[in-house]
């Protein structure tokens, strides 16, 4: 009874707004986190509402319109209790009980009108402009796309490429079409390399990028399940990616081999890279640390000797391919090794750090399983007084979900860690199974509140343990 109250208190719409905000203000995935909640007291547990101008623009839309039909609805009853007449009631009562259910739907009204008449033309304005802005740069264009490591290739290609380039590159992961646009009118017109993340989020996306930005080059960072909720199989979401070779020519598009999902797709001429290395370039002597990794990168009569503090053996294709990506575009030797030792991990991709005498590797952003199977090979490798791995499992994984987290299970098992944490939510008894069919004997821990697990780490975490932690689970997942 008590979290029915809920949506009558005057917290409810600030629930509301704050679910709009984490579904970026979209129709459709609010209304299915709307649809499912049966306690939205709890909507709110790992994050608050940010508020901005449109959010507290919406909360003050929403507490009026909610204010004014529960009014509306005293006023009947009142008029009813001083008339006696039934009719007043009917409607009053009704006005009084509905008023939460009929404002959280409402409320998408205006803006999906604000979308459709004044948010897309303005958009579709700024994109225009942007097409002639790429379309008039001289600079080499690198589009970088895939299912996953995209920002990790456009950080690393921009920070190599920056030694002996002037180098622009769209932020973090701003990846869709108005961040293009937003990119370009930040352009200076001296540049000599523009890196360009697109992000495949529906049928269609790239194609639609691949027109406004001319890429000269792409690279395919690989192909996993992700966004099957839009895409529906992996060969649609394959083919969309893929389309992106179709405007570069074939030697200059670099594919990520370690991803087996992507090799069928991979064309004649394309350029592989993987931990064997990239192109004829081949990878030696790879060293694996909790901090940094290393190789020797070498052909027949070159070699550099190349030291990162990425971390992972899944990341010696993506220095590689950086490296040969610079050399093509006549970076001297020693520019690429520096470039290289500058590379670091960014902020929640394989992010080390020390918590007391334990190390934490961070690896929580938007995970997808070629980056758990990445993330538990590492954990075997690492050597560690005790290892524990954390995750509460993927999103957006559509039909394959059960199937994709058995395989979790399974990887996870295989990485032999001495404590597996899960936390409790719809993705849990799949990954338990695959830890069972893969023999697992260490310990296994269901947390039911990952906020305060998280928060208190430093109390679970002893020296000398290693803890992987992957993937985050927003509050709109189930």
């Amino acid at each position: 009874m008590r979290d029915i109250l809920f949506i009558y208190s005057a917290r409810f719409p600030v629930a509301l707004t704050y679910m709009l905000q984490s579904t970026e203000y979209k129709a459709k995935p609010y209304l299915k986190w709307l649809w499912r909640t049966s306690n939205f007291r709890a909507v709110q547990h790992r994050r608050t509402l940010k508020r901005t101008s449109y959010a507290r623009m919406l909360l003050l839309a929403l507490t009026t319109g909610m204010a004014t039909e529960l009014l509306a609805g005293l006023v009947f009853v009142a008029l009813g209790i001083a008339t006696g007449h039934i009719w007043y009631w009917m409607v009053g009562i009704p006005l009084i009980i509905a008023y939460p259910i009929v404002w959280s739907h409402l409320v998408i009204v205006p803006l999906e009108l604000g979308r459709l008449y004044i948010v897309e033309p303005r958009q579709n304005k700024q994109i225009k402009a942007s097409a002639k802005t790429f379309a008039k740069h001289s600079a080499i264009k690198i589009a970088v796309a895939g299912s996953y490591g995209k920002t990790t290739m456009k950080e690393v290609l921009k920070t190599v490429l920056s030694e002996g380039k002037k180098v622009a590159a769209t932020e973090a992961n701003h990846n869709v079409a108005i961040e293009h646009a937003k990119f370009a009118r930040k352009l200076e017109g001296n540049e000599e390399v523009l890196i360009i993340e697109y992000g495949e989020g529906a049928p269609g996306d790239v194609v639609r990028f691949t027109s406004i930005t001319k890429p000269t080059h792409a690279v395919i960072t690989g192909l996993a399940p992700a966004h099957l909720d839009q895409y529906k199989t992996l060969d649609a979401a394959a083919k969309d990616i893929f389309s992106l070779a179709d405007s570069v020519s074939p030697d200059n598009v670099y594919v990520n081999a370690d991803s087996l999902a992507a090799k069928p797709y991979i064309r004649r001429g394309n350029i592989g890279y993987s931990v064997a290395g990239a192109g004829d370039w081949k990878a030696r002597d790879i060293k694996i640390e909790v901090n940094k990794t290393s190789f020797n990168l070498v052909n027949e009569d070159r070699s550099l000797k190349l030291t990162s503090r990425l971390l992972g053996k899944h990341q010696v294709g993506v220095l590689a391919a950086a490296a040969l990506i610079a050399m093509q575009l006549g970076l001297s030797d020693k520019q690429i090794i520096t470039g290289i030792a500058n590379t670091a991990p960014f902020d929640h991709r394989m992010q080390p750090y020390k918590l007391g005498g334990a190390w934490i590797i961070d690896d929580t952003y938007n995970g997808n399983i070629d980056g758990i199977k990445a993330g538990t090979m590492l954990l075997k490798e690492l050597k560690a007084t005790r290892k524990i791995y954390v995750t509460p499992g993927l999103v957006d994984q559509g039909k394959e979900n059960i199937k994709i987290h058995q395989q979790m299970g399974r990887y996870i098992a295989a990485a032999k860690p001495d404590v597996v944490i899960l936390m409790q939510n719809s993705t849990t008894d799949s990954i338990k199974q695959g830890l069972i069919e893969n023999d697992y004997v260490g310990e296994l821990k269901i947390e039911t509140d990952p906020l305060a697990f998280y928060t208190n780490l430093d109390q679970f975490a002893a020296s000398g343990d290693l803890v992987m932690m992957q993937n985050d689970w927003p509050d709109n997942y189930a």
